[in-house]
């Protein structure tokens, strides 16, 4: 009888033990939060999300991935108060431009809130041999973080405009407020998740609205700054005309008049005079390229950005190309096209970089697309 009861203690103390390996390989009960519940991980606690694949790292991929998708969510939804800033910033421009914008303010606030979030559990089911990850955050933890993020940004915004108000000079006043819309969009943005992480759903409202200050940023460039244009060569008027309207799609304060001596010296009115003037020439020549079916033509382009007070040049463009057509006519159109675009293009960019200080004064300027002086035009000779 005694040896008997010795058997049936093994047999529990084994049965034990290969439960506990099956435990050891994995094989352990599925989860509460596999099916979206678990004591372990209360929700008013944790933001959690669920990843299903054939791997560890690819369910771990999907766990994070539907973490990311809550806050980008919440952040898409608010956009529509930061309408005023996304059209400035792609004024004129294609939708997917401005989507690019908010994609950049997306993953600028959402990336760095990610950071917190953890794999908090992994179980692999036996039978369909499937990854499962639960992957989250602490919500106190991280809306701690959070909110220490959005007083540096408060105090950040509150000394742009204070720069603004303090400065006598129009663009270093553009640069201010400018820095303080994009820091209060990027606090917005914050704010957007920090609503995800609250279980509350509340947030920490700032006292200014993006569209008030994109609204007197507008306002200001449209009062103490204007752009003059004035181009010589050849295809003058279709040139000048594409680069009025890149400075225009850019935002920047354009006029229509052709920048001469007395306007630069008064402006348009006698009171308000250039601010910036982009002056430049372009240049179209018959290129001899022995091809049977196709005629060329080169164009080039040298354009500086300068202060007409001082005359002091702030930032240069030169381009150039080759375009070809079945008839020299096609040929031209198509190469004043492209010089058009192109042209119209870069210095919109570049003197919108200038204005607005996102980009630096070039050490160096670039070399002259163009040929100086009496010097042969380089479309003349053989391509290389």
């Amino acid at each position: 009888m005694k040896q008997s009861h010795i058997i049936t203690a093994l047999v529990i103390v084994m049965t034990g033990s290969l439960l506990a390996g099956c435990s050891w390989f994995g094989h352990r009960a599925q989860p509460a939060w596999v099916e979206g519940n678990s004591g372990d991980y209360p929700a008013d606690q944790y933001l959690l999300g669920l990843g299903q694949a054939d791997s560890r790292p690819s369910a771990e991929e999907r766990a994070y991935g539907a973490v990311s998708r809550i806050f980008k969510a919440r952040v898409e939804a608010e956009a529509k108060d930061w309408e005023s800033f996304l059209v400035l910033e792609a004024k004129g421009r294609a939708d997917t431009e401005r989507r690019l914008t908010l994609d950049q303010i997306t993953r600028v606030s959402t990336d760095k809130v990610l950071e917190s979030v953890r794999v908090l559990d992994a179980w692999v089911n036996p039978a369909t041999r499937q990854h499962h990850v639960l992957a989250g955050m602490q919500r106190a933890q991280a809306g701690t973080a959070l909110a220490e993020r959005l007083v540096e940004l408060d105090r950040t915004i509150e000394s742009d405009l204070s720069d603004s108000r303090q400065t006598t000079e129009t663009l270093a006043t553009i640069r201010s407020l400018r820095r303080a819309v994009k820091n209060l969009v990027l606090r917005e943005a914050y704010n957007a998740d920090l609503r995800v992480i609250r279980a509350s759903g509340q947030g920490t409202p700032s006292r200014y609205r993006v569209a008030e200050l994109t609204g007197a940023l507008e306002k200001f460039m449209a009062a103490h700054l204007l752009v003059g244009v004035e181009v010589q060569g050849d295809q003058v008027e279709p040139v000048r005309r594409a680069v009025i309207e890149g400075l225009l799609r850019e935002g920047l304060p354009v006029t229509a008049k052709q920048a001469g001596a007395e306007e630069t010296a008064a402006g348009r009115d006698g009171s308000k005079p250039l601010e910036l003037l982009v002056k430049g020439t372009v240049r179209l020549f018959n290129v001899n390229v022995p091809d049977p079916r196709f005629r060329y033509v080169r164009w080039c382009s040298d354009f500086v950005i300068l202060e007409p007070a001082t005359q002091h040049v702030v930032s240069a463009v030169s381009r150039g190309g080759r375009e070809g057509h079945l008839t020299q006519d096609e040929a031209t159109a198509k190469a004043v096209r492209v010089m058009q675009q192109e042209v119209s293009s870069e210095l919109a960019k570049t003197l919108a970089g200038y204005v607005y200080g996102d980009q630096d004064q070039p050490v160096n300027l670039p070399p002259a697309a163009c040929p100086q002086g009496d010097e042969a035009p380089a479309a003349h000779k053989p391509p290389l």
